[in-house]
């Protein structure tokens, strides 16, 4: 059980960090219009009329990458652990912050919503998979 607990607090703080660092990338490629701040929900809905699909599309694979990379480093803390319980936990927190999104920053595309809380779970299950075909390192 404490290898599971760990694992999904691991897999958050990844699945975090990741998401971070996708979504700053794509504010360099597709940076917000000067003099809107997107802190600003009024600002926000302005930026979210003129973004391209191009940065839409970076958010989402923010997401699913956050989830993806969180669900592998769950599975390889957990181990035997329940590995795909402690995956899912990350792929949770993406879900939670999507519908945060959707709450607080109305404007967001429906199809956005519906890939950011239908895909994380088994985008997190498939990084899991992946971290279970890995052999044990030799100790």
């Amino acid at each position: 059980m404490g290898r599971t607990i760990l694992g999904a607090m691991a897999g958050l703080l990844v699945a975090f960090f990741t998401i971070m660092v996708v979504e700053f990338a794509g504010h360099q490629v597709y940076p917000p219009p000067p003099g809107l701040d997107p802190m600003v929900p009024a600002d926000m809905a302005m930026i979210m009329q003129s973004m391209p699909l191009g940065a839409m599309l970076l958010v989402v694979v923010a997401w699913l990458t956050g989830a993806f990379d969180g669900g592998f480093v769950a599975a390889l803390v957990a181990r035997g652990n329940r590995p795909r319980v402690a995956a899912v936990v990350p792929a949770l927190l993406v879900m939670a912050g999507v519908v945060g999104m959707v709450v607080q920053l109305p404007g967001h595309p429906l199809w956005m919503s519906i890939a950011g809380l239908l895909l994380p779970i088994p985008v997190a299950l498939a990084g899991a998979g992946l971290a279970s075909r890995r052999k044990p390192a030799a100790r």
